[in-house]
């Protein structure tokens, strides 16, 4: 079992080394993730932005760019096309984002000549530890899909459930999140986990065990469940919370980072490679731990 980023760290460690395109690059906080990046000898890094810029920020933390590339573009929007070229060309592993807006980059991802399309949906997911759980767990999606339906969600917990098998969890337990833990037809989201449920008994969501819906408290704490009569494997021990909608997501991401002190990492998925993003708000580790999670996925 996962029980923090150190352990993830540890089997980074172990993977073949990753080319690590990054758009804008002129970032301190990307810089400084990346060169965390090089000395555990994880990335070799293609940096894309203003040259002069990231000449001097390296500088100034001590990034030897002799031990990268660096691509000379001023302009964010030729950075981000030339950063997700390198990946959809085989250049290079993943894609981060640097100092760039998130619709500019997503852009280039799904551009139909240069882009990453899969042909699934392309979701986010938010990998967490914190004190007061046992275990890394994943929540998704916090940053992507606006409202999804029921397929959408059955795509999210699909491209959540691949995370999960990358990091080592075999069976990932999936707890369908929602305001109560009985379902209601007033209520989408317990009706919405009943149904993808159904589909995960049924066979057709697969590599997981799926149950809800779940109040929060009952996906992430035994007590809370047996207090309330409900038996079930996944309660009290999930791997991924799949939230109702984008701000039922956001606001427990940002509970989490800045209530809780949770250590996070950003990652979407559904693409052709993964692509690293992350908030401008989040510190150096979180963009490191998130290099990390495509160290991961690309080795899977």
């Amino acid at each position: 079992m996962i029980k923090s980023f150190e352990d993830l760290k540890v089997l980074a460690k172990e993977k073949c080394k990753k080319r690590l395109s990054v758009a804008v690059a002129e970032d301190k906080p990307v810089l400084e993730a990346v060169k965390a990046a090089m000395d555990l000898n994880i990335v070799e890094p293609i940096l894309v932005g203003n040259k002069e810029k990231i000449v001097e920020i390296s500088d100034e933390i001590s990034l030897d760019l002799s031990k990268a590339e660096v691509i000379d573009e001023k302009d964010g929007i030729l950075a981000a096309k030339e950063a997700t070229r390198l990946v959809s060309s085989n250049k290079a592993d993943i894609l981060m984002k640097g100092l760039i807006d998130t619709s500019i980059i997503m852009k280039q991802v799904l551009d139909k000549e240069i882009g990453l399309r899969a042909g699934k949906i392309i979701s986010h997911a938010a990998v967490f530890h914190v004190n007061t759980y046992h275990k890394i767990f994943i929540v998704t999606d916090a940053a992507m899909n606006i409202s999804p339906d029921l397929d959408q969600k059955r795509e999210i917990i699909e491209n959540a459930v691949e995370l999960a098998h990358s990091l080592g969890i075999a069976n990932p337990k999936v707890a369908v999140i929602a305001a109560k833990e009985k379902v209601s037809t007033k209520m989408e989201a317990t009706v919405h986990a009943k149904e993808l449920a159904d589909m995960n008994r049924e066979g057709i969501v697969k590599g997981c065990i799926v149950e809800g819906p779940f109040a929060l408290d009952n996906a992430i704490s035994k007590e809370a469940a047996a207090h309330k009569g409900i038996e079930s494997t996944v309660a009290g021990d999930a791997d991924i919370l799949l939230v109702p909608d984008i701000d039922a997501g956001n606001v427990l991401y940002k509970s989490l980072t800045f209530l809780a002190g949770a250590k996070s990492a950003g990652i979407i998925l559904g693409a052709e490679a993964p692509i690293v993003l992350t908030s401008r708000a989040d510190n150096q580790e979180a963009k490191l731990n998130s290099i990390i999670l495509g160290i991961m996925l690309t080795s899977k």
